[in-house]
Parts: C-alpha cells; sequence; structure tokens
C-alpha cells in the first residue's frame, strides 16, 4: 500500500465574507510546493464560525462549491473543508470531500455547538462518510464532534464497511479550549489505532474570539508528527502505512473492543 501526503492549511479567516476568503485559500493552494494528495481547510473556511446563517449560506452547487470543484481540478488532489450550505429550508455546516475528478461526498456537522447556539441555527448530520485516497480510508468529523468519542468509533477490522485508517477534524475551535482540543485529538488517535488530522484557524473571529490554531498531525501512537501554534502555515506530510499496519498487529486493542451501535 501507498504512503499518502496530507497538506494542512492554518489561516487566518475574513468574517462572513467568502470572495475574500476563498480568494487567499486559492493563493496559499496554488503555493503548495509539493506533491499532495489531499488539502485540508478549516471548517467554515469561507465565513468563520459565523450564526448568522441566512446571511451567508449558498445552496449546492453554487460558488463555493464550485471553486471547491475548481481547485481540486487544478492540483490534482481532494480538498475537504466544511461551509454554510441551506438545502430544503434547512441550513448546514457542511465538509464537502471534493475530488479531483468533480465526484464528491457530504458529511453534515453531527454535533452543533449549543454553547454559541449552534443548534438553534443549522440541523444535525445523521450519518458519517468513509471516502478513500489510495485505498486509504477517511473519517473526516467537524469540531465539536470530537467531544463525542463514540461518533468517532473506528471498527477498521471487525468492519471495515465502518473503519479507517486517517480520522480527520476541520475546526473554529477557540483558544480558551486550546487544551481541550490538543488532548482530544491525541486521544482519539490512540483509542481508534489510527492517524489523526486536525486543522484550525488562527486569528481572531468578528466576535472578537482568538484562536491559536494547534493544527497537527498525529501517529496511532499518539505521537505529535507535527504541531504549529497561532502563525498561519501550510505543511505537507507523508503518513506511513507500513508503519500504521504494524503498530496495529503488534498492539491490536480493538480485538477486546466493546460493541455497540448508535441510536440517531
Amino acid at each position: 500500500m501507498e504512503n499518502i501526503r496530507i497538506t494542512l492549511i492554518q489561516t487566518a479567516l475574513h468574517w462572513e465574507n467568502p470572495g475574500a476568503n476563498t480568494h487567499s485559500l486559492e493563493e496559499k493552494i496554488r503555493n503548495i510546493q509539493e506533491p499532495t494528495d489531499l488539502i485540508v481547510l478549516p471548517e467554515m473556511f469561507s465565513t468563520g464560525f459565523t450564526m448568522d446563517a441566512p446571511a451567508v449560506a449558498e445552496p449546492m452547487n453554487f460558488t463555493t462549491f464550485k471553486w471547491l470543484k475548481m481547485m481540486a481540478a487544478s492540483m490534482n488532489a481532494v480538498i475537504t473543508g466544511s461551509f454554510v450550505v441551506k438545502e430544503d429550508g434547512n441550513f448546514y455546516n457542511r465538509l464537502v470531500w471534493m475530488r479531483p475528478d468533480g465526484s464528491y461526498e457530504t458529511y453534515d456537522k453531527r454535533h452543533l455547538f449549543r454553547m454559541a447556539n449552534e443548534h438553534e441555527t443549522y440541523s444535525a448530520g445523521t450519518k458519517n462518510i468513509y471516502p478513500t485516497i489510495k485505498n486509504w480510508k477517511f473519517l473526516p468529523l467537524v469540531c465539536y464532534d470530537l467531544r463525542f468519542p463514540a461518533w468517532s468509533r473506528n471498527k477498521h477490522l471487525a468492519s471495515p464497511s465502518s473503519g479507517y485508517d486517517c480520522l480527520i477534524y476541520v475546526a473554529n475551535w477557540p483558544e480558551a479550549r486550546r487544551l481541550h482540543w490538543n488532548t482530544l485529538l491525541q486521544a482519539r488517535a490512540i483509542e481508534n489505532l489510527s492517524y489523526v488530522v486536525g486543522v484550525n484557524r488562527v486569528g481572531t473571529d468578528g466576535k472578537n474570539i482568538p484562536y491559536s490554531g494547534d493544527s497537527v498531525v498525529i501517529s496511532p501512537r499518539g505521537e505529535k508528527l507535527f504541531h504549529a501554534e497561532y502563525e498561519e502555515v501550510i505543511k505537507t506530510i507523508e503518513l506511513d502505512w507500513n508503519d500504521l499496519q504494524t503498530y496495529r498487529e503488534k498492539f491490536p486493542a480493538y480485538l477486546d473492543a466493546d460493541t455497540y451501535e448508535i441510536k440517531i
């Protein structure tokens, strides 16, 4: 199995300004200097973490969606991140997994951050997606999902259809709770015997909330392979398939895992 290369883009965001954000991100994406298979953007990368969904929401197949499609094709890489979508009268914090050929999958954020009243503005998702690149399986999730380990449970070998090799979180996670972000990301890697990639924003949003970034790549052993604080960063890192499988073989904790189902 081939190794895979993932590019993290840790960036500041223009408040509720999709045009400014996609322009800025396009410059960053086109400045990636090395081959990559997957480019990961933060949560609500076109607006920041806004509750004013009526002002910024777009239907699918509109401007931001088309921009993702164009960038994935031009970079010959998958691009993922979430933005505000309006569909059937509802608003979603929707992650799009856009492939270079224009095919895509979507994941609607399941756990809505009630401390910011996200649950009063957006509709919750009901299912995960498990997209693949080079036969690597991924589970992409969004921000507050990180606090709910059952939703990211890796059933990789017991049930390959709902398992993964790399868990991804895109986020707008405030500096005030950065200890939680860093601790929980390491826990998710260790308990799921998986690589974990967390991409967060930096800067200050329109509500004067500061963000520390702390974008990170973590090995299945819980080791930080990359970690960036406060600064805008573009980083490409290679994940090692053989190392992942060797560790799972030497420490098969999944064989003793409890079985259960989540009721939606």
